[in-house]
């Protein structure tokens, strides 16, 4: 069996990837962002080379459907920098989108005061499942993972469309569903429907933002069901990341968990210190909490792991 991982530019060897940004942008777009679009493809290269510089081999871009991915220009970034790059099928929360684009993309359900439109699990597993095995849209490029996302402390019913949608395309493909859980809430709920209920197994899921709401409980319940553990978003202290993200990890790696831990940088504006940051300041700080093996063994192969679909 070989580990393969989808990049930008083509399936790669899982064990080819190096060090691992496993969540990050280098191209986002949100009406809840307006004016801090990241749509600069030359800021994009200057990131990838100074992680590059740092030692970074592969960053793995969580934008999904509709966000401003620039498929394109992910392959060509890949191509001259050398980085590789993974870019993301699937869908975020629906405030992420313009009506028109829900609209084309679900069934109006009609109620009081207007009609509200929720994603079709079936248009949206073939559009998934398109995406990751012919391209996005006309670039060629194909994705290499599902992103999704939960709702505030739970999965609301836009929510549960789109990951009924990520299901059936993992179930198709083999492709890792990444889950954008809001404010760190929500992954037991998560977890309790795509591994439950949709059948997915635990190890190709990838829970996001956890270091946001840090409950060490619910932490260790959804590693031990086998998880991925995401802890993203580096220098943001009102998200509880930095300052309290060295005990976090040694405690889940005390709980027989380092071998489910991830580290992205999660840039979506402009001013976040994004992927360079990641190994220039916080990997110090960590290799110093938990041993320089460990930390390795989180940046290059646990995400080697975790986006890679297994060929016979």
């Amino acid at each position: 069996m070989v580990n393969l991982v989808r990049t930008v530019l083509g399936d790669v060897p899982a064990d080819e990837l190096g060090i691992c940004d496993a969540h990050d942008h280098l191209f986002l777009r949100s009406p809840r962002l307006p004016g801090q679009e990241l749509d600069d493809p030359e800021r994009a290269a200057g990131q990838l080379e100074a992680f590059r510089a740092l030692g970074g081999g592969t960053v793995v871009q969580w934008t999904p459907y509709g966000m401003g991915r620039r498929a394109a220009d992910l392959a060509a970034l890949s191509a001259s920098t050398g980085v590789h790059v993974v870019a993301a099928t699937g869908l975020h929360q629906a405030a992420h989108y313009a009506p028109e684009v829900l609209h084309r993309l679900g069934r109006s359900h009609p109620g009081s005061p207007a009609p509200v439109h929720l994603p079709d699990p079936a248009l949206l597993s073939d559009l998934f499942v398109a995406e990751l095995t012919e391209g996005i849209g006309e670039s060629g490029v194909r994705a290499g993972m599902i992103k999704v996302a939960g709702a505030f402390h739970g999965v609301d019913a836009h929510a549960r469309r789109t990951m009924t949608a990520a299901a059936e395309a993992h179930h198709r493909t083999g492709a890792p569903i990444g889950v954008h859980l809001e404010l760190g809430t929500g992954a037991l709920d998560v977890l309790d429907l795509l591994c439950g209920e949709l059948e997915v197994a635990p190890g190709r899921v990838l829970l996001g933002h956890l270091g946001r709401c840090p409950d060490m409980g619910v932490q260790r319940e959804a590693g031990r069901a086998g998880a991925f553990l995401a802890f993203d978003g580096p220098s943001r202290a009102n998200h509880a990341t930095d300052w309290r993200l060295p005990d976090q990890l040694v405690a889940l790696a005390e709980a027989g968990l380092g071998g489910q831990l991830l580290l992205g940088g999660d840039t979506t504006v402009p001013e976040t210190p994004g992927m360079p940051y990641l190994l220039r300041r916080v990997r110090p700080r960590l290799e110093e909490a938990l041993g320089k093996e460990l930390l390795d063994t989180v940046l290059t192969a646990n995400p080697a792991r975790a986006f890679g679909f297994v060929r016979g």
